[in-house]
């Protein structure tokens, strides 16, 4: 805001609007998280007559990212440390408050991921091989002694082609270099062997353990020209 309203972009704005429940726009609500420089909204997708998902708007950085949560109602309030939320059975959950999901007894852990967009050699013109890996990764505030997350290299030999295929159809050997390929990466993890190949690829970053709080720096992957096809 300039001081006249503005349309802001949206980079998720497929998602949301190809899957929201447009009968039930009078449940939706939105709420800030002044903490992490964020607007909340709350919605249904498709599906649902209640409440079970979210996207956000981190206005610092300029981002979108979204997710599944049922609430259905959000307070940030400055005179409590995290943000207060209600669920449908009737508890009140603070947020930002551990790293692990507390509506549960015990706490189970709560999966998260973030994945890249492809990525190639000369806008694909080349395949490329990829054979070490540099993580970056840091587990600050994990809970446990030896946090883990996922890393996960997704190669495709053509567009449209899928994830983790060749060009005869899906890869089933696992000695088979154009599959995708999953590594664990921990708290000292320096470099990755691999051997993947493949005209477009995606990194994928996940972790679905208890106690686990990870944050990606800039991983780096050394990658060579391997051929046309």
């Amino acid at each position: 805001y300039d001081g006249r309203v503005q349309t802001l972009p949206c980079t998720v704005w497929q998602y949301v609007f190809n899957n929201i429940n447009g009968e039930q726009n009078y449940q939706v609500f939105a709420g800030t998280n002044e903490g992490f420089n964020e607007v909340w909204w709350y919605y249904c997708s498709a599906d649902s007559t209640s409440v079970d998902r979210y996207v956000i708007f981190n206005y610092a950085d300029q981002v979108w990212y979204y997710g599944n949560l049922a609430r259905t109602a959000w307070l940030d309030s400055p005179l409590r440390h995290y943000p207060t939320a209600a669920g449908y059975n009737g508890q009140v959950f603070y947020h930002e408050n551990g790293v692990d999901d507390g509506s549960t007894n015990p706490p189970s852990p709560i999966s998260s991921y973030i994945q890249s967009a492809n990525i190639d050699i000369e806008d694909g013109y080349q395949y490329g091989f990829i054979w070490r890996m540099l993580p970056d990764l840091k587990f600050d505030g994990s809970t446990v002694a030896a946090p883990e997350a996922t890393f996960e290299l997704l190669p495709a030999s053509n567009p449209g082609s899928g994830y983790g295929t060749a060009e005869g159809g899906d890869v089933v050997s696992a000695n088979n270099y154009s599959a995708t390929r999953q590594y664990k990466v921990q708290r000292y993890t320096q470099q990755v062997n691999v051997r993947l190949r493949g005209r477009q690829m995606a990194l994928k970053v996940s972790s679905d353990g208890v106690g686990t709080q990870w944050q990606v720096g800039n991983p780096r992957i050394d990658i060579r020209k391997d051929g046309r096809r």
